[in-house]
């Protein structure tokens, strides 16, 4: 597959997992979730290279876990 093929996809999964992150810390004011998800959502949009892609998303996905309450 070619950079803009895995792009995309990195793209789709991280916006389905930011919606989920979103809801959720919307849901329970945790608001670092809430901004996570927010970040995975929007991420997608500023860069179109899958090697910047792939650790912005997994450390925006770390970040609830790592950073609680």
């Amino acid at each position: 597959m070619d950079d803009l093929t895995i792009s995309l996809l990195f793209g789709i999964v991280y916006s389905a997992i930011g919606m989920g992150y979103t809801v959720y810390g919307k849901k329970q004011a945790h608001w670092i979730a809430f901004f996570s998800g927010v970040g995975l959502m929007v991420a997608p949009y500023f860069t179109n290279n899958a090697i910047i892609l792939l650790p912005v998303g997994i450390l925006l996905m770390a970040a609830p876990f790592v950073r609680r309450h």
